[in-house]
């Protein structure tokens, strides 16, 4: 069987696994036999999960613990091996979010299986599964094979269209857990409060960079266009460490990797590092004062003025 490791957040089951479904999918017909995608659901009070992802998948197994309520990677990597182990699943596909790319390597190592990390493309030919990803900075894809029995992969986010759900669900089935004694105690978490769209959710993000020219300007020109569009708001890392925006909006090498529908560009010259987190985007807009800006060599369309001049006549036409 093909194994998800279904990803969810506040309820709902997350873009990230409807991905994770359309990959499974792919692989599965591939495989030129009858093979069951499984979904499988950890937490605490999941119920809502899997009834939701069961419209998707063949059948869905459920672990409902309390020991569950909190992300812990040793006790989500036991818990997947040992389902894997027991369902003889051939592979394992886990989403590639932080948390993803934390306890993965544990799960390969308990499955003696090899790690394909961040994919962006995955098939099979007879027992060999064969998947691509990015390296360099994006501006490599890699090819990779494996003729393992068991594999574990990562997707990477945005990459794969999310699946449709059906109209039938899976039927579903709890499972019996042998969890190790946890070692980690969460003492507190901080949820960040937002009523716009998160990056890794969002079809449509508006960005700013040094461009902007101030904290003030970040709010006045890429917030304002972000309400205008539904969008989400990321930032640069050199924004960031300002102290203008907060880390969970940073986007590039050391931040989130996004690819929206549309990536809007504000005074963003476009560093490598910038242009690795978004350079997959499906169309590109990039506004920028310096005509030799690198952002315009990936952009789709580039305008080039001054943010104070161009954004307000922008934002303007909108509202009309």
């Amino acid at each position: 069987m093909i194994l998800i490791v279904a990803e969810h957040a506040i309820g709902k089951v997350s873009k990230s696994t409807w991905e994770m479904v359309t990959a499974a999918r792919e692989l599965a017909q591939g495989m030129g036999r009858e093979v069951p995608i499984t979904a499988l659901v950890l937490g605490s009070n999941i119920a809502p999960i899997a009834a939701e992802i069961a419209r998707a998948v063949d059948q869905v197994l459920v672990a409902d613990l309390p020991a569950l309520a909190q992300y812990d990677a040793e006790l989500w990597s036991a818990a997947v091996a040992q389902v894997a182990t027991e369902g003889e699943a051939s592979v394992i596909l886990i989403g590639g979010s932080r948390s993803g790319r934390e306890y993965s390597p544990r799960v390969a190592v308990k499955l003696e299986a090899p790690l394909l990390e961040d994919v962006i493309s995955l098939k099979t030919s007879g027992e060999t599964l064969t998947a691509q990803h990015y390296i360099h900075l994006a501006r490599v894809t890699e090819t990779i094979e494996t003729a393992s029995p068991v594999t574990v992969v990562t997707i990477k986010p945005g990459v794969f269209n999310p699946a449709t759900p059906r109209v039938e669900a899976a039927e579903q089935f709890d499972v019996d857990l042998k969890l190790p004694t946890p070692r980690l105690k969460v003492t507190g978490k901080t949820v960040e409060r937002s009523s716009r769209v998160g990056l890794a959710e969002a079809d449509i993000v508006v960005s700013g960079g040094r461009g902007v020219g101030s904290a003030e300007g970040f709010t006045q020109y890429v917030e304002a266009l972000a309400d205008q569009l539904g969008a989400a708001v990321g930032a640069t890392r050199a924004i960031v460490d300002a102290g203008w925006r907060p880390y969970s909006e940073q986007v590039g090498q050391t931040g989130k990797t996004i690819q929206p529908k549309l990536y809007i560009a504000i005074g963003i010259s476009g560093a490598v590092q910038h242009l690795s987190g978004m350079n997959k985007s499906k169309t590109i807009v990039a506004i920028n004062r310096d005509a030799e800006a690198p952002i315009f060599k990936i952009a789709d369309y580039g305008i080039v003025g001054d943010v104070p001049q161009l954004l307000p006549a922008i934002l303007a036409e909108l509202k009309k």
